[in-house]
């Protein structure tokens, strides 16, 4: 497996990627939930649920996975490393959140249905939000769409910022930046191959009848799906599906056109100069900046808020308030 040291996120981000995280930033509102998301949001809650209720990777603890981690970390050149942990769940899943403390999540359905080789492209996928800085960015689309389905006066007025453009433009961001992942996972493996396998094996994979399923047709599959493109009417129905017409906003690409994205990559002169040892290089992976809000008046505010809140809270929770 090659390592490339001292490489820069810049160096395989997908340009889609780039292109949508800069619309997303130029939105009106984008600047003050920037600041809100930095004020309010909290990593150790999180931290501390995963070490309650899950398995912390290390050299004792699924010492196979852990390997296979520090060898993806390595080949990245990601610094400091990133915590790992295994969750009790039978849905083959994975993600990467936290941006002073980044974490993975990997679930027992991932470690189940893929072999070790793909194991190693699912953790060096997740690497790659890390190593790119997508996961600030990540957390704060969930963010915003808790907020967005939450009444603006229980929000201290956060809520009534958050348009549809705005939550729009954050989960077409999330799912280019999943191409840049994408990329890192081929990266780290040198092999188109088990790339792909492991995308149709997280798409509709079995255990039970894993000999009867063929990458070629997966292949296939992704050919016929962008021939759809063809039929104008089929793009509109494409983007109403990502968009939510048959329900929540898609977070990630369809597999096959994921796939389709990075067979292109794979025979790119991008990507061999990469494999030559020709990249950009940084001493630090890149970061999403998200700046804090130095205005001290406008958080007394917020402060005289919530304990204006929380005194009309303790109000009605008094007997003689109740009805």
């Amino acid at each position: 497996m090659p390592t490339y040291t001292g490489i820069s996120s810049e160096a395989f981000r997908h340009p889609l990627d780039t292109q949508a995280e800069q619309a997303l930033r130029n939105l009106p509102g984008f600047d003050f939930l920037a600041r809100k998301f930095v004020e309010f949001f909290a990593e150790r809650p999180q931290l501390v649920y995963l070490m309650g209720n899950t398995i912390q990777v290390g050299p004792r603890q699924y010492s196979t996975i852990y390997q296979i981690f520090r060898e993806c970390v390595r080949d990245l050149d990601i610094y400091p490393e990133p915590t790992l942990f295994v969750e009790q769940n039978s849905q083959a899943n994975s993600y990467a959140l936290g941006q002073e403390h980044p974490y993975i999540v990997i679930n027992t359905g991932t470690l189940d249905l893929l072999n070790e080789v793909e194991i190693r492209a699912v953790l060096a996928h997740e690497l790659g939000h890390i190593k790119c800085g997508h996961t600030i960015l990540i957390q704060m689309a969930i963010w915003v769409r808790s907020l967005a389905s939450t009444v603006g006066e229980l929000t201290f007025g956060i809520g009534n910022f958050v348009s549809q453009g705005l939550l729009l433009a954050f989960y077409e961001w999330r799912r280019k930046a999943e191409l840049s992942s994408d990329r890192a996972a081929l990266l780290v493996m040198d092999d188109l191959n088990p790339v792909m396998t492991t995308m149709m094996k997280v798409t509709g994979g079995s255990i039970k009848y894993a000999n009867e399923c063929s990458l070629q047709e997966f292949i296939k599959q992704s050919e016929n799906y962008q021939a759809l493109d063809e039929d104008g009417l089929n793009q509109v129905y494409k983007f109403l599906m990502y968009t939510g017409f048959q329900g929540a906003m898609m977070t990630h690409p369809f597999p096959v056109e994921r796939l389709h994205y990075l067979q292109q990559w794979a025979v790119s002169e991008e990507y061999q100069q990469i494999r030559r040892g020709n990249y950009q290089r940084s001493p630090a992976s890149g970061a999403v900046n998200v700046p804090a809000d130095s205005s001290e008046n406008e958080k007394e505010a917020l402060r005289r808020q919530i304990e204006e809140l929380q005194r009309e809270i303790n109000r009605m929770k008094r007997p003689d308030n109740n009805s």
